[in-house]
């Protein structure tokens, strides 16, 4: 807890000293309101793996994932170092928008399995000191949830005010979807149209728009204590944590956030009192802000800023760029995302955690397009497991799948600019036909698997110790062997410069010191940069055609094309 000095000054009057105390004390209230028990330990040092359930491991033969298929590579993923898996939306759904449009909180979908088999999960995971988090879809439902249902009537009832609907089908203003309900009124919906936006309230509610209820209403308040029950009914299970959709949008007309950090504070404080190893992961896409409104985690990634596009985002994808600095061409530039990543580790500091994930189901794989080689893909992950902040693979990273495109369009993949289907495709477990997804006839499989004659597949990088598997595994070895390497551990970069290569950063953490460097371009690149301090020794620990020299006080970098290396400073 923060706590605020204040001053009493010396009064005669009794009750003029009692007011400034009170005054000091309402201070103290308002500026520790926001203030959280720390995130749990375990966070510091934790490997995510975002897990895709349809597409992972299939074993009832019908095609799609399953809870039972992430139990039977649980082991693998152990022995790949990862210490907490994010399963995205597993509960029941019209599968309009792959699982993120729910009809019922409170269950499993029967095609992943049971609410037993997933509570199996968690146990086994927890046999093998894992964690297991949830998808958590706050903000929104199917339009044929129950609850949705019961809001349209033109009577009354317990559900009128859990949506947000006009009161008038004439009204129709921004984002509000009108059709033939019984109820005179258009709602508004989230993302999809068949995604009514729950009612958290209105920041700030037009007068001349009674519909907007204030977020003091009952309807709004109703709400709020339901996700809470979601919340708990989950933890109680075995769940250890949530990574939330969307979760700045809940309360609308809500600029400044203010009431939508309320929320989350609530929500903090409430999850922590009763889970206290428990974890919140936002979606917000801005680490300072989700981290001030409650959240231990969220994701630097696409959303709201042009960081982590202008490193990865080429030619073929989703969303489409025309350059990005990790490309064989060499035309990108580093400055935008490293502006922006230094400022969101400084504004977070200790409060909270950063992650700069390899990909998601949202975006393409680091495997698309151009950057299509093993050599290109090792200078992603040397980068992105040597900076500081949680490491996240998303599953089949780790050996490299690829981004297929020219899929169809898959439960709602489709989105204006492009199709998300091509991060979604089954996991490639072995060299077989099927490549150990499932026993089903592939044309049953819930995505076309990838056709590539040569497909990479996790059994055959196993038994090669020089694959890209085993070189991301002993990436993750090497963050819990330094402490300099690790999430928490300090970053300076030495060269990141506007549309120049290499990348040089140097890591230190408890009198360790690393320096990394990361060649993306296909040209070999030099750099000199001022570097002081005395130096016995630049020693490598993985590297490949890079090289350090220091003369003087100056560090001179060499590096081959799409080369990188990992050197510790020894002095």
């Amino acid at each position: 807890m923060s706590y605020s000095v204040f001053r009493v000054y010396y009064c005669s009057n009794p009750m003029k000293k009692t007011f400034l105390l009170f005054a000091g004390l309402l201070l103290l209230t308002v500026e520790s309101a926001h203030s959280f028990q720390p995130a749990p330990a375990w966070l510091k040092t934790a490997a995510f793996y975002q897990i895709y359930p349809q597409s992972f491991k299939d074993t009832d033969g019908d095609g799609i994932g399953d809870i039972n298929g992430i139990i039977s590579k649980l082991d693998y993923l152990k022995w790949l170092g990862i210490d907490a898996i994010w399963l995205n939306p597993c509960f029941e759904s019209s599968f309009q928008d792959a699982g993120y449009d729910v009809t019922d909180f409170y269950r499993v979908a029967k095609r992943y399995g049971t609410n037993a088999d997933l509570e199996r999960l968690f146990k086994e995971a927890h046999k093998r000191k894992m964690r297991v988090c949830l998808d958590l879809v706050a903000g929104h439902t199917s339009i044929d949830h129950p609850w949705f249902k019961a809001s349209q009537s033109a009577v009354r009832n317990e559900f009128s005010d859990r949506y947000i609907w006009t009161n008038d089908s004439t009204v129709k203003p921004l984002k509000h979807i009108s059709g033939k309900f019984e109820r005179n009124g258009t709602y508004r919906k989230n993302f999809f149209d068949c995604q009514p936006a729950l009612n958290y309230g209105f920041a700030n509610p037009e007068p001349n728009q009674p519909w907007q209820l204030p977020v003091t209403a009952e309807g709004p308040q109703k709400t709020r204590k339901e996700l809470m029950k979601i919340m708990d009914f989950w933890m109680m299970m075995g769940c250890d944590g949530f990574r939330v959709d969307m979760a700045p949008s809940l309360i609308k007309n809500d600029p400044d956030r203010v009431e939508t950090n309320k929320l989350w504070a609530e929500i903090r404080n409430h999850f922590q009192q009763r889970f206290p190893e428990g974890i919140l992961i936002a979606e917000w896409g801005n680490p300072m802000r989700a981290i001030k409104a409650g959240f231990m985690m969220d994701f630097i990634i696409h959303l709201g800023n042009d960081g982590y596009s202008s490193l990865f985002f080429n030619k073929e994808g989703t969303y489409r760029h025309d350059t990005c600095y990790f490309d064989v061409d060499g035309n990108g530039t580093p400055t935008t995302f490293v502006n922006y990543y230094m400022e969101q580790l400084k504004r977070v500091g200790d409060s909270g955690y950063v992650c700069v994930p390899t990909a998601n189901h949202d975006f393409q794989r680091p495997n698309c397009g151009t950057r299509n080689t093993d050599e290109q893909l090792r200078t992603v992950t040397a980068f992105l497991m040597t900076i500081p902040g949680v490491p996240l693979f998303y599953y089949g990273d780790e050996i490299g799948m690829k981004f297929i495109p020219g899929l169809p369009s898959k439960e709602g993949s489709q989105l204006t600019k492009g199709n998300r289907a091509g991060s979604r495709t089954p996991m490639q477990w072995d060299s077989s036909p099927n490549a150990g997804f499932s026993t089903a006839s592939p044309d049953q499989f819930y995505l076309p698997i990838d056709s590539s004659a040569y497909r990479p597949n996790v059994e055959s990088e196993m038994a090669n110790p020089s694959s890209l598997l085993h070189f991301n595994r002993y990436l993750l070895q090497l963050r819990k062997q330094y402490p300099a390497l690790g999430t928490r551990a300090a970053i300076r970069f030495l060269y990141a410069e506007a549309n120049k290569y290499p990348l040089v950063y140097e890591r230190s953490a408890n009198g360790q010191r690393f320096i990394i460097v990361i060649n993306p371009s296909g040209k070999s690149v030099h750099a000199d940069c001022p570097f002081t301090g005395a130096v016995k020794e630049f020693k490598p620990v993985l590297v490949d055609r890079s090289s350090l020299l220091k003369v003087k006080d100056k560090l001179q970098i060499k590096a081959d094309g799409v080369s990188y290396g990992i050197f510790q400073v020894v002095e």
